[in-house]
């Protein structure tokens, strides 16, 4: 009896290993990026020049990036003229502090409270985010 049991405690142990080593092993998968090969997100105030393209708030850029109420893109989606520079407010930029409310994806440009006479820039960016700081005035980007 005491043999049947060893061979039977044994046979189940070969059993488990071959069902453990015959397994196929999962490739880990990780991944993270940005839909650049997607439409451009649908923010009412335009969105940062720069991933993760997040809507940007009222305030950050100025009126030169809309052509009528239309945000004319940044980053891979810009589609205004070459050499275009804009004025910009870093105030409403988070990697210069901004901790304040951002839009969401899907609303509207509110064309009541919102027509850029209120717009104080700071500095001239180009459609990538790049930032243009020598010579700002308030008045034309550089040439």
């Amino acid at each position: 009896m005491q043999v049947r049991s060893i061979r039977n405690t044994v046979l189940t142990a070969a059993a488990a290993a071959g069902l453990l080593f015959a397994a196929p092993a999962a490739p880990a998968q990780v991944s993270f990026g940005v839909n650049i090969g997607g439409p451009a997100p649908a923010c009412p105030y335009g969105y940062y020049g720069y991933a993760p393209y997040n809507c940007a708030p009222y305030g950050y850029y100025g009126p030169e990036w809309f052509s009528n109420g239309i945000f004319i893109g940044a980053g891979p989606w810009f589609h205004g003229h070459p050499g275009f520079f804009g004025s910009v407010n870093h105030d409403y930029d988070p990697r210069y502090g901004y901790h304040g409310p951002f839009p969401h994806p899907g609303e509207h440009f509110d064309n009541h409270g919102h027509d850029f006479h209120d717009f104080h820039g700071n500095d001239w960016h180009g459609v990538n985010g790049e930032g243009h700081h020598e010579g700002f005035h308030g008045g034309h980007p550089p040439r």
